[in-house]
């Protein structure tokens, strides 16, 4: 038997209401009570006549929440990124910005990849180490930045101006994700009231492509792929890992028939990313290269799997590019099955986020900001508040435990976490993300599981994807579309599928 307020949600989804995540998420709903309680049954799930709809909520939690992670910032930003590097670490207040502001040259208006970083600058660094879209992001704010007063005073500044920069991008990713799934746009404020996303948005410029991968993928959602691929192609500008993206795509649009919007979208990818990097290729070969030559020499780092081994073995570990790309490789092989294999044809965000995880999980460094990467797609992938706040707690866990790690190691004193400390808080990292993992693996194998589909959607953020017929399935697979059985009448005569009205039948 249902309660009333299940009734009411049900037959809300069956006319193409968006959904109230309090009517359907246990934490949801129990943390609803902090600010009134649920949503009653005559509330509008759009906003109705309200100016606070669904969006500009989201937006405002997310600037927020945005600017409380700028307040943890503050023991830095006052003295802890000048005075005595232990500071930074012991407050858990780093941030790349400012150090990089004078020491990749911005100080002394140096133009990235075409001149080259003073060694007592840099120390060591020839060029600038990051793509061309995030350099001229730096750029940038580095033109809004005086270039006056103490170096002290511009290094704040510098960091005062990226961080309202980032904090459009912040807006942008809200807007993005909220309006990917039309159906569900409180799903965003997973992203909005992410701990994880607050605390590390201003530590460097992952924010910036996380926004354009964002916007790709709204635009992917609403069949425009060639937009979709140009979006793609300039956050590869700005990040690489972007362009793993690719890969679902192809082989999600191989399983529907749908190859000719792949094209589309690798063309649009490929010509946004050369567009942007064949001009800084062609006239600063050396500093354009840099980036790349840095990620394939650099040896393993903080964060990842095999820095534990590194430590654990006392070796240096020399073949972690070729460990690491074979794990990653075998990974990819297994989201692949599971892409073809399937009893359904899983949703594009399942998919994009299991191949960003994979890649972050087989990477050699594992810094906090990565976790942004994975955050929208989590929020489109498993929108699930239990699920996704047991996998920010770890991620949490993992902030704290790599600036303790640091503060104690930098520090000359006993204050901090030790290597044993510090071996467990990656562990817990890895967990949490391998966690989230396996629940979007089984809602791909069991899609009655899945919360996206619990009204009878196919993929809603799939664009084209969305309710096509599978032509190449591989196995047992057999791509059907109908909505599950356990959902209300109304859901599937607009399908046309599972009983007749009135007649009864348990879940699969």
């Amino acid at each position: 038997m249902t309660s009333v307020r299940e009734d009411d949600h049900r037959e809300a989804q069956a006319v193409g209401a968006p959904v109230a995540p309090t009517a359907e998420d246990p934490v949801a709903e129990a943390g609803s009570e902090l600010i009134g309680g649920p949503l009653g049954r005559r509330a509008s799930l759009a906003g109705g006549h309200s100016w606070w709809n669904p969006l500009r909520v989201i937006v405002s939690v997310a600037i927020g929440m945005f600017a409380l992670g700028m307040v943890q910032k503050v023991p830095c930003y006052k003295s802890g990124w000048f005075f005595g590097a232990n500071t930074q670490y012991a407050k858990a207040c780093y941030s790349d910005i400012p150090h990089l502001y004078y020491g990749r040259g911005f100080s002394t208006s140096l133009h990235p990849y075409f001149d080259r970083i003073p060694d007592s600058v840099s120390g060591g660094m020839s060029y600038l180490e990051y793509p061309v879209l995030t350099g001229l992001f730096m750029q940038v704010a580095s033109w809004f930045t005086p270039h006056s007063g103490s170096i002290q005073n511009q290094e704040q500044n510098y960091w005062l101006v990226n961080a309202g920069l980032l904090l459009v991008c912040t807006a942008v990713i809200a807007v993005a994700v909220a309006r990917t799934n039309r159906r569900r746009p409180w799903d965003a404020l997973l992203v909005a009231l992410s701990p994880a996303f607050a605390l590390t948005s201003t530590i460097n410029w992952d924010l910036f492509a996380v926004a354009l991968t964002a916007l790709g993928m709204m635009l992917w959602s609403r069949s425009r792929p060639l937009a979709a691929g140009i979006l793609i192609g300039l956050a590869t500008a700005a990040k690489l890992y972007p362009v793993l993206l690719l890969g679902p795509l192809l082989l999600l649009c191989l399983r529907a028939g749908r190859l000719r919007a792949w094209r589309s979208a690798l063309f649009g990818a490929a010509a946004a990313w050369l567009v942007v990097n064949l001009p800084v290729m062609l006239l600063a070969w050396p500093g354009w290269i840099k980036f790349y030559s840095f990620s394939q020499e650099r040896g393993v780092d903080y964060g990842s799997i095999w820095l534990i081994i590194s430590q654990r073995t006392g070796t240096t570990l020399a073949g972690a590019n070729s460990y690491a790309t074979a794990v990653m490789l075998l990974l990819c092989a297994g989201i692949a099955a599971l892409a073809l294999y399937a009893p359904r044809r899983p949703r594009f965000a399942q998919l994009a986020f299991l191949v960003i995880a994979a890649f972050i999980l087989t990477n050699k460094v594992y810094s906090p900001q990565y976790v942004l990467w994975l955050i929208p797609l989590a929020a489109l992938a498993r929108p699930k508040w239990r699920d996704f706040l047991i996998w920010q707690a770890a991620e949490v866990m993992y902030f704290l435990g790599i600036w303790m790690y640091l503060a104690l190691t930098t520090g000359g004193n006993d204050k901090g976490l030790p290597l044993d400390g510090y071996h467990m808080a990656i562990g817990v990292h890895l967990l949490g993300t391998a966690y989230l993992c396996a629940v979007v693996v089984r809602d791909a194998l069991f899609p009655d599981r899945d919360p996206v589909r619990w009204d009878g959607s196919d993929d809603p953020s799939g664009g084209v994807l969305d309710g096509a017929e599978d032509v190449f399935v591989l196995g047992r697979g057999h791509g059907s579309h109908a909505a599950p059985a356990r959902y209300g009448d109304a859901t599937r005569a607009q399908w046309g599928t599972g009983p007749a009205a009135g007649e009864e039948r348990e879940p699969a």
